[in-house]
């Protein structure tokens, strides 16, 4: 089967891109996880504390397994902390609780670009598999229309990440602000707890850059095929 060497030069900076931004992230957490907060809250309480005082009812703040496996489930109104955030009395455990806790906090007050990307999410993953799929088949057998077939539905991808930066950007930036207003980090611990939640941003800053390149790709392929038809 022929592989097109050009795809390399999109697809490399992109995965270079994502492996810096995840070294990034872990090293990161783990350097400010040694660091104590003063106040002494775990990311548990603080993630309670900062969705009860913001008047959002029915979240649940509960543990899960795995590393920096934290999230916010809107349909089940689960904010999920790991281990070490859930237990951990850190600057990193409580700037990644608030961040989630972030992300409790807009879809109680219906933020736009959350409500956006909640429902563009099943359309984006399947695009992200199957748009890849259409797309590479089209480009195999030559068929301009298939391609673009895949292009269209990849693009929903593409758009889904890039509607999830200013949602993480803006759930970043409430939880430094919360956990000041709240007095449970104080001013000079805010640089370290906001130093971990800037380098997660850069997975999702790598993840819609990535995906940019490759629909780029296909858009270029499938122009130079429609010029050779």
């Amino acid at each position: 089967m022929y592989f097109d060497p050009v795809y390399l030069i999109f697809l490399i900076p992109g995965m270079l891109l994502s492996f810096w931004a995840s070294s990034k992230t872990k090293s990161t957490f783990k350097k400010y996880a040694q660091v104590p907060s003063r106040r002494g809250w775990t990311g548990a309480e603080a993630a309670r504390e900062l969705i009860r005082q913001r008047g959002v009812a029915g979240v649940l703040v509960e543990e899960t397994p795995g590393f920096l496996s934290d999230h916010y489930d809107p349909r089940a109104k689960r904010l999920r902390l790991s281990p070490d955030v859930y237990r951990g009395r850190s600057l990193a455990a409580l700037g990644v609780a608030a961040h989630e806790a972030g992300h409790a906090i807009q879809h109680a007050q219906a933020y736009g670009p959350l409500k956006w990307r909640s429902a563009i999410v099943k359309p984006a993953m399947i695009g992200s598999n199957l748009g890849m799929v259409i797309a590479s088949l089209g480009f195999f057998i030559q068929s301009t229309g298939l391609l673009w077939l895949g292009i269209i539905a990849f693009s929903a991808f593409v758009l889904f990440t890039l509607i999830t930066l200013p949602v993480e950007f803006d759930a970043s930036k409430r939880a430094v602000i919360a956990l000041q207003e709240t007095g449970m980090i104080a001013a000079d611990e805010a640089p370290g707890a906001k130093a971990v939640l800037d380098a997660a941003a850069m997975t999702y800053v790598a993840s819609a850059v990535s995906a940019i390149l490759q629909l780029l790709y296909f858009v270029l392929r499938a122009n130079g095929m429609g010029r050779s038809d």
